[in-house]
């Protein structure tokens, strides 16, 4: 009788100790910190991502010192995004939502120095990909509004030139993101 007991007692403590199975694809109440681009190649950096289960969203900052020592000149980019969850599985999910993202360029042309500044607004789908239950590669593609300091408006995946805000094309962004749960 004391050894059914003594084993029943050391099962049940075995049992509560053991780590529990490890849920992925957008699992509710879970940060991930990580980086991540938007698909007009300019606006990203450093992200942070919040995830409801069934939505997430996040946001961006990026810093990046373009000059010499001689020069100030900072570029810098601030965005958001948010993504409603059609479809998910243990390993991934996809979505649907869009972005928006601001991107300030400071650039040097002979002795001139002029700032250009970009609005971003990006509709488009996302896939997630959990490589691990904590770890997700992501995936964006769609198409991109470009707004170029009120000289023009452009659907745009490409380049834009300094001078008149036009480019043109699809383009994808990408991303990693470590979840905390």
């Amino acid at each position: 009788m004391i050894k059914t007991s003594l084993l029943a007692a050391l099962g049940v403590l075995a049992l509560s100790t053991s780590p529990s199975s490890a849920h992925a694809g957008g699992q509710a109440d879970s940060l991930g910190v990580g980086a991540e681009y938007m698909m007009n190649g300019f606006t990203g950096g450093a992200s942070v991502n919040y995830d409801l289960g069934n939505i997430h969203f996040g946001g961006f900052l990026s810093f990046v010192d373009t000059g010499d020592d001689s020069d100030d000149t900072t570029d810098y980019s601030i965005g958001g995004r948010v993504y409603y969850h059609l479809h998910s599985t243990a390993m991934s999910d996809f979505g649907i939502g869009g972005g928006f993202g601001f991107y300030s360029d400071q650039v040097r042309a002979g002795g001139d120095t002029e700032r250009f500044t970009y609005m971003f607004l990006e509709p488009g789908v996302q896939i997630r990909a959990f490589v691990t239950s904590n770890v997700a590669l992501s995936f964006t593609l769609g198409i991109v509004l470009a707004l170029q300091d009120a000289k023009g408006v452009a659907f745009t995946g490409g380049v834009i030139d300094n001078s008149n805000g036009i480019g043109g094309g699809v383009n994808a962004g990408a991303g990693i993101h470590y979840y905390f749960f």
